[in-house]
């Protein structure tokens, strides 16, 4: 006998109650197919946002604080590094190129980065899609995402401790500590790279320290009186016009005042290695910021698989209160599955009736909730990266299908329960019933 009219005849009977049981099934599938792709897809977006820092040296502290503030732009205030360490990288044979990082300044709630411009253009790996890079003091090159436009004067305004801007607004904050006399030109905007920078606007590490009246690092920084940059102190006994003046290395290690961090690019992982048991000592703290995330992705691994864990259970309780539903549903149904018994139809029949029926509401639950989830994974992935920055590229992954798998195959077996039961029920108490 085909079971499917009887099947859809008590599919149709349940009304309200067959979307109900499979939402509730979709939630629970999509919750755990969420946090899956979600921690899968911040793994990967985090890791290429670091492919660019080799190497990172600073002054002694935490390594997650300064990787957070280096290449996640998560700014804090931290120690700085002394100019000595600035000339030490630039004789050293093992050393291909490296960069100062400075920050503190935000325009629009963007912060405002100082560095080389060979960093800029990531050492020559990218290009500018816009104009080009700085090549003078009070120039700038924007990141993909900044909201200036080429040839936009950018006011700097300091920072404050505590303090988060959000990007492409001026608060009170930024209002009341602006550098006032002081603004830099945009030149050029970057390309897309998938990470924090491209909320940064990137200019000469010169300009950072000379606005905050700190020099700029340079035996020539006396030849600068006709900078937009220059502050009281200083003198000019050359004339020459701020394009004409020197940026980036080599540095004078006297005249630099300090820097947060530094951004090594080693010739070969053997020199990577020494360099960083190097600056290890003596005061200064070197690491990759592969092993700093190794550490930190430990930490997220296990937050979720405590929330894999937590859904699981939930899962299940799901299932067994829609089974413990559906025993009661199948009870008011007594009478029918004992009026097909007396026509003739074998207890197989109705088992097999009873079975298919539960299976197909989870099963659906499953597939609703398979759609669900990639529809919450793209979300949280959109608010994360409104948050942080980071691109992140979520997917739907066999873990993910598996796990679907296995609720559906779990609720297949608890669905034999009530199907057992029915397949039990006398015939003449349920037409008694």
């Amino acid at each position: 006998m085909n079971p499917w009219p009887m099947v859809l005849a008590d599919l149709r009977a349940l009304r309200w109650t067959a979307p109900a049981i499979m939402l509730l099934v979709a939630l629970a599938v999509a919750t755990g197919i969420a946090i899956g792709a979600q921690e899968r897809a911040l793994r990967q977006g985090s890791a290429r946002a670091a492919d660019d820092f080799d190497l990172v040296v600073g002054a002694p502290g935490s390594q997650t604080q300064l990787l957070m503030s280096t290449v996640y732009l998560q700014l804090e205030a931290l120690p700085l590094v002394e100019g000595r360490v600035l000339k030490a990288l630039a004789q050293d044979e093992r050393v291909g190129s490296f960069a100062p990082v400075a920050f503190g300044d935000v325009s629009r709630g963007y912060p405002v980065i100082g560095t080389t411009a060979d960093f800029a253009g990531r050492w020559g790996r990218i290009k500018p899609s816009e104009g080009r890079l700085f090549a003078a003091e009070g120039e700038a090159v924007l990141g993909a995402d900044v909201v200036y436009r080429l040839g936009d004067t950018i006011e700097p305004s300091h920072g404050v401790a505590g303090h988060t801007p959000k990007p492409g607004q001026v608060d009170e904050e930024e209002r009341g500590h602006k550098h006032e006399g002081h603004g830099y030109t945009a030149v050029g905007r970057l390309p897309r790279l998938g990470s924090p920078w491209d909320r940064a606007i990137l200019v000469p590490i010169e300009s950072v320290w000379e606005i905050h009246g700190l020099g700029n690092g340079h035996a020539t920084e006396e030849a600068r009186s006709d900078s937009p940059f220059w502050h009281a102190g200083s003198n000019t006994n050359d004339g020459r016009r701020p394009e004409e003046t020197r940026i980036g290395p080599p540095f004078d290690a006297k005249r630099v005042p300090g820097v947060p961090a530094i951004v090594v690019k080693p010739k070969s992982v053997a020199g990577a290695y020494a360099l960083r048991a190097q600056y290890r000592q003596g005061g200064t703290m070197a690491f990759f910021p592969a092993e700093v995330l190794v550490s930190l992705y430990g930490a997220l691994g296990d937050m979720r698989d405590i929330l894999v864990v937590a859904s699981a259970s939930n899962a299940v309780l799901i299932l067994a209160s829609v089974v413990l539903l559906l025993i009661a549903v199948n009870g008011l149904r007594r009478r029918r599955y004992a009026t097909l018994r007396a026509l003739g139809a074998p207890r197989s029949y109705v088992l097999l009736v009873t079975w298919i029926g539960t299976i197909v509401l989870i099963a659906a639950g499953c597939l609703a909730g398979l759609l669900l989830g990639v529809i919450a994974t793209h979300a949280v992935s959109g608010i994360v990266a409104a948050r942080t920055g980071l691109s992140l590229s979520p997917a739907i992954g066999v873990g993910e299908l598996a796990q679907a798998g296995l609720l559906c195959l779990v609720g297949s077996l608890l669905a034999l329960l009530p199907a057992a039961i029915s397949y039990r029920s006398p015939i003449i108490q349920g037409l008694r019933d």
